[in-house]
């Protein structure tokens, strides 16, 4: 089995004059990122590989969710999450995560939405800095392209303050 940790990066402004690939995370997004990777740890949560976007909100989720985690994981970027597909984030995870058994992918909607979608056959709200866990019934990442998950959990950065504060 293989774990597939999903990741909207958190929430950033529209800016005039600044290219969308280029938009920083608002202090929103940074609270909520850090907040993220804080209760994945706690939730025993840390990806072996962590693949990234380039674009800056969603690399800047990335940094500051391990960091804010301690997480020890790999973390690497690919612009091809920059406007992917669902079957184009498959197809990173089989160039990218080989022998890894559990990654996190942050990045985008409606990429992240379909993705999940596609992988448990459910719709869900992927909402800035929201994560959903989905298991992979799968012994190797190559087999993703056509798998089936269940989804674990689907965490939302208002959802974790009850995990931050009573320090669970």
């Amino acid at each position: 089995m293989k774990q597939l940790l999903v990741m909207r990066h958190g929430k950033s402004d529209w800016s005039a004059g600044k290219p969308d690939h280029d938009r920083p995370l608002n202090p929103r997004g940074v609270d909520s990122a850090r907040a993220m990777g804080i209760a994945l740890a706690k939730m025993g949560e840390e990806p072996d590989l962590v693949i990234s976007s380039t674009a800056t909100r969603a690399a800047t989720t990335a940094q500051l969710a391990a960091e804010a985690g301690d997480w020890e994981s790999e973390l690497t970027y690919s612009g091809s999450l920059y406007g992917t597909s669902a079957q184009g984030t498959l197809e990173v995870l089989l160039e990218t995560a080989q022998t890894a058994h559990s990654v996190m992918v942050v990045g985008h909607q409606p990429t992240w939405g379909n993705l999940v979608a596609h992988l448990t056959g459910g719709a869900v709200a992927m909402k800035t800095a929201t994560v959903a866990k989905i298991d992979l019934y799968i012994r190797d990442w190559t087999d993703a392209l056509h798998a089936q998950g269940e989804l674990v959990f689907l965490l939302q950065p208002r959802s974790m303050q009850g995990i931050l504060d009573t320090g669970a």
